[in-house]
């Protein structure tokens, strides 16, 4: 694809240019993690191959078009949070081509969204006691890896991180901040982020570098590189950490494993936080939400009838009253 920018009123000039480097000037104008980068190369991709299989033209499309793409995507039964996420990073690529005046308007504006309820998500929740027996799962595991994956799942369970956010994490990334064992990342938006290490955690995230250490015939603090790596040195890819979350989940028993994800861990992290206590903003900021909406969806005790403000307000009476 050439990248068209009008050179005076009723001329074009066409600047050389595939649709995969506008896609990397658009990424790189962008204060993206390398997940998220990714997910957005896979979203433009995927939408210039169905126009490519009806002749279609991009810089020419329209709403409809992009209309009849997101009906597609339904069809194929992802869900409406998923479709309006790939049509959220259609969108922002059009905005740079509108930018840079290759077309007039951005056909993904005027096009039909679905609609996204702030009150629910599609993830299959883990209660605590099902994330214990995740976690004993992991403990009892004595494959060649089971190190490495308590790590991980010690990591996904004890902080809540996003599958990417794990997978990119380097041995640079952890270290020590005012007595706090943490780890540095590149959250959601490309905001840089830092987490405290859990005992539990940090624990397992020793063994793991330990046994990674004598592996590589090295000490544990002249490890470099990713933070958790395949046999063969590799990063670990979040799609394996999706088939752990499963086996584990499967071994431990836990009805429904076969749907659950890392992600799952992720809102039991603040399904818990929200029952132990834990302010709201506090978990907000944990998370790495820009909006107290959405951590309120991943809270699926929030409607739990315990937590009514009315059995509250009846103690407080009874006190004023002396009763």
């Amino acid at each position: 694809m050439s990248t068209l920018i009008p050179r005076q009123p009723g001329g074009t000039v066409a600047v050389g240019g595939s649709a995969e480097q506008v896609t990397e000037a658009w990424l790189a104008n962008r204060r993206l993690s390398a997940h998220t980068r990714d997910a957005y190369r896979r979203d433009v991709a995927a939408w210039l191959a169905w126009c490519a299989a009806r002749e279609l033209d991009p810089l020419r499309a329209s709403f409809l078009d992009v209309n009849a793409y997101a009906r597609g995507l339904e069809a194929r039964s992802l869900a409406p949070a998923t479709v309006a996420r790939k049509l959220s990073g259609l969108s922002s690529w059009y905005d740079f081509l509108t930018k840079l005046r290759a077309v007039e308007a951005n056909p993904v504006g005027g096009a039909d969204r679905p609609p996204v309820s702030r009150d629910h998500s599609a993830t299959v929740g883990l209660s605590p006691d099902e994330v214990d027996a995740l976690l004993a799962a992991a403990e009892a595991d004595t494959g060649p890896a089971a190190v490495r994956h308590r790590a991980a799942v010690a990591l996904l369970a004890d902080l809540g991180l996003r599958v990417g956010e794990l997978v990119g994490l380097d041995v640079a990334d952890v270290g020590v901040e005012r007595g706090h064992r943490s780890v540095r990342f590149t959250g959601k938006g490309g905001k840089p982020r830092r987490r405290a290490l859990t005992p539990y955690a940090g624990a397992a995230l020793d063994a793991y570098l330990a046994q990674r250490a004598a592996a590589e015939a090295t000490s544990a603090d002249r490890l470099d590189g990713p933070l958790l790596v395949t046999a063969t040195g590799a990063r670990l890819d979040r799609h394996a950490v999706f088939r752990l979350v499963r086996r584990l989940a499967r071994d431990a028993g836990i009805a429904g494993w076969a749907r659950l994800s890392p992600h799952s861990l992720r809102h039991a992290f603040a399904t818990t936080a929200r029952a132990e206590g834990v302010p709201l903003e506090d978990v907000q900021d944990a998370m790495g939400h820009a909006d107290p909406r959405t951590t309120r969806r991943y809270d699926r005790d929030r409607h739990n009838l315990d937590r009514d403000p009315a059995y509250t307000l009846a103690a407080a009476r009874v006190r004023r009253s002396g009763g």
